[in-house]
């Protein structure tokens, strides 16, 4: 199964990438153009494979620039207390 299949475990992927990142001493600057260029492949390129990530896609394919922006800053500070570190 695909950590893209399961909502947790994509959580803690990306838990796991921003600790990773943060731990490397990567800004949070370039955290959040990180997760605005990772949210932009995911919607142009990633078909969803559950819910959470299919309400997402229909929120980025509606949102302003500025929007998603926002939708990704909220994904970092969603996945902050995620992965397995």
């Amino acid at each position: 199964m695909s950590v893209l299949e399961n909502w947790d475990q994509w959580k803690d992927f990306l838990g796991d990438r921003l600790h990773s990142a943060e731990h490397e001493g990567v800004n949070q600057e370039m955290i959040s153009s990180l997760a605005y260029e990772i949210g932009s492949y995911l919607a142009e390129s990633v078909e969803a494979k559950n819910p959470q990530e299919k309400v997402l896609a229909d929120l980025w394919s509606v949102a302003s620039s500025e929007e998603q922006h926002a939708i990704a800053n909220m994904m970092v500070k969603l996945v902050q207390n995620n992965g397995t570190h």
